[in-house]
């Protein structure tokens, strides 16, 4: 398994990881047991980021992924875990982003409790709330980890100059960042701060929620799936549009002789800097298809053939609704 280093000076880690969102019924219907099947796959093939947060099935994902530990002596330090907060409601029931002490390491010792372990690798803020400075936030978790609870942090969907504020205070090991053939805006910014910092960019979404794979997500099912179902992508026309034109790339990952997914896995691997993908899914045969990603060394040719086949900006609608932007930094 090739690797990748978790910022500056941290630890190795697999070159792509584990994304547990899908162990809380993100992208529909699952049960401990598959979580649990996906883990156990994921160490036979040396596999050993794990990447959850508080809020993947209100705590089901971190409750599986704890299940698992305690049944599994040793894996646990076999294994590189992250988990997130900051999302919140306040007394109305509103979502609010909340990045204060009290309230980030209250839900990092719960996530703690959960998984039944007494520190994670990385803490990650999952959203930014606005309001506060970058800095102030730094400070927290740079804390945070001289509490022991945490070994390093990171943040989730900030803008490059976020990045830099933040890591004039302390260094930042990861910032994760929706990136794929699907959703390229990161190489107008981000990738390049990650690199210059020696930041671990971890892609999620990185078979672009199923388009990049031989079996994406059927339009019958996107009503079904709550986040899906608003997102402008998974709209007409644009699902039909984004689905004939990723035809084109699951017919070149076919001539290749490899799964699509597998082919989308790779091409992030060989972008700028350290670039970790954290593929979710419910499949152990789906989750074997993206660890061949990780074994498959592409030519100059096969990614010229790759960007002809998707372009730059080939997607068909915003990567999130309206409502789904609130949180994530634009930068451009």
């Amino acid at each position: 398994m090739k690797t990748r280093r978790i910022g500056p000076n941290g630890p190795e880690v697999s070159a792509i990881g584990v994304g547990a969102m899908s162990f809380g019924d993100f992208y529909g219907p699952t049960t401990e047991e598959n979580s649990y099947a996906i883990l156990d796959a994921a160490l036979a093939a040396g596999v050993t980021h794990i990447d959850t947060a508080n809020v993947y099935g209100m705590g089901r994902s971190e409750k599986a992924i704890g299940t698992w530990l305690a049944a599994n002596p040793g894996a646990r330090e076999k294994l590189h875990i992250a988990t997130k907060a900051a999302i919140s409601k306040d007394a109305e029931g509103n979502r609010i982003h909340d990045n204060s002490r009290d309230h980030l390491e209250a839900e990092l010792d719960k996530s703690l409790e959960k998984m039944g372990i007494d520190h994670v690798d990385l803490f990650y803020v999952h959203r930014r709330e606005t309001e506060r400075p970058i800095e102030e936030v730094t400070e927290t978790l740079a804390a945070l980890v001289e509490t022991g609870k945490c070994r390093a942090f990171g943040f989730s969907e900030i803008a490059p100059s976020s990045l830099r504020r933040a890591a004039s205070v302390a260094p930042v090991a990861a910032v994760q960042s929706e990136y794929s053939l699907a959703s390229r805006g990161p190489e107008l910014g981000l990738v390049q701060a990650c690199a210059e910092l020696g930041t671990t960019l971890v892609a999620f979404a990185p078979v672009g929620r199923a388009f990049l794979t031989d079996t994406p997500i059927e339009a019958e099912r996107v009503p079904e799936l709550g986040f899906l179902k608003g997102n402008p992508r998974f709209q007409e026309p644009n699902y039909s549009a984004n689905i004939e034109i990723t035809d084109r790339f699951r017919a070149l990952a076919a001539e290749m002789g490899e799964p699509a997914a597998a082919l989308a896995i790779a091409w992030l691997l060989t972008r700028q800097g350290q670039v970790l993908p954290i593929p979710g899914t419910r499949s152990v045969s789906h989750f074997r298809e993206l660890v061949r990603g990780a074994e498959i060394d592409l030519s100059a040719e096969q990614l010229a053939r790759i960007d002809e086949v998707l372009p730059v900006g080939w997607a068909h609608g915003d990567r999130y609704s309206v409502g789904q932007w609130a949180g994530p930094e634009r930068y451009c």
